[in-house]
């Protein structure tokens, strides 16, 4: 099995911490290694063909940085020139390892999630592989725990389904709440993990069906024949981007084509969305409040809060359901509830033209 881990994100929505050139999936959120070694690390086991990191230009170097004492001589990282959603930094990973092995199934991964049980996700993959051997697009599908509307959702059909894979008859964008909760009670709605294991010549001829324009790019790209050489294709690749439209691989492959099925999943899953995914994961005091990187704080009749001080103290005085975050430049205050909103401050900032804090 080959291992693609798209680790391209902004991760706006964990500013001020997150920034363009340091995003979530290489900070440490959770205390030692970064989400994206974290990610590496977790896949180890398996003992992939090669693991192919496809990143952006500003985080070309810092991410080679951090896989350097994970590589054994079969980590790649491919910097895209220019941000073009995942079908391009897909197809891009795809045409890659044909050039080695035109029939090896490859995982798709994103670098900034959060596995609890790594033993129960590596046995997951497994069977994955198994069900994308049989010429099958297969996506996780988190088993909902809550009626989240933050998250994608799989709709199944469980009574077409064998050996653990179910053919999918729909894919939801972010329902409301109401619309959540009915996808619970129905039972046979999953959540959208954003990870898929396919056949490299599987994906490759859905996009060539669905998305030609991508193809064509694909098929004029010259792959080298030894993936130490991957630089050499930096010209063919900004060339191929600046001609295309962004577009995801759901929208693009997944919502149109043919032999998509889901594998329901169960082994503590979180996208780590927003600031107010921690508390859920991190251990917090009596009160419920969660502090970060060992921050000093002092609480009084204060309760729910995340915390990260940056080495200042911190005090909370009659406060409930806080975010606060210090990033030295920079200091974020907001509601847990309106942690997702806080793309719009950068939004703000790229408005105002206060790039130095992005």
């Amino acid at each position: 099995m080959y291992i693609v881990i798209l680790a391209g994100g902004s991760g706006t929505r964990f500013w001020p911490l997150s920034r363009k050139k340091n995003p979530k999936q290489l900070m440490s959120v959770f205390g030692g290694r970064s989400m994206l070694q974290r990610t590496v690390e977790r896949v180890l086991p398996l003992n992939p063909a090669h693991i192919i990191v496809v990143t952006n230009a500003l985080q070309a170097e810092e991410t080679a940085r951090q896989l350097a004492s994970l590589d054994r001589g079969t980590i790649s990282v491919v910097e895209e020139p220019l941000a073009r959603n995942t079908a391009p930094a897909i197809g891009l990973a795809a045409a890659i390892i044909e050039r080695e092995d035109p029939t090896a199934v490859m995982a798709v991964l994103p670098a900034d999630h959060y596995i609890l049980d790594e033993e129960e996700f590596r046995a997951t993959l497994l069977r994955a592989e198994e069900a994308a051997s049989h010429w099958n697009l297969v996506t996780l599908g988190i088993l909902p725990t809550s009626p989240e509307t933050g998250y994608g959702y799989i709709e199944a059909d469980k009574a077409g389904g064998k050996e653990g894979a179910l053919p999918v008859r729909r894919f939801v964008e972010k329902p409301t709440r109401e619309k959540a909760l009915e996808f619970m009670e129905s039972g046979n709605f999953y959540w959208n993990s954003g990870m898929f294991v396919w056949r490299t010549d599987v994906i490759l001829d859905r996009i060539r069906t669905h998305m030609p324009d991508l193809w064509s790019g694909l098929s004029a790209l010259n792959v080298p024949e030894s993936t130490k050489h991957l630089s050499a294709m930096k010209e063919q690749v900004a060339d191929l981007y600046g001609r295309l439209e962004a577009q995801s691989i759901d929208y693009g492959v997944m919502e149109k084509a043919e032999g998509v099925v889901v594998i329901p999943s169960s082994f503590g899953w979180s996208d780590v969305g927003s600031w107010s995914a921690l508390p859920e994961l991190l251990e917090g005091d009596e009160d419920g409040n969660v502090v970060m990187d060992a921050s000093r704080v002092v609480s009084l009749d204060s309760r729910n809060c995340l915390v990260r001080g940056n080495d200042r103290l911190v005090a909370l005085l009659g406060v409930r359901d806080l975010i606060v975050v210090d990033a030295g430049d920079a200091l974020l205050v907001c509601p847990r509830e309106r942690a997702q909103d806080v793309r719009k401050v950068v939004d703000e900032l790229e408005r105002r033209g206060l790039t130095d804090y992005l």
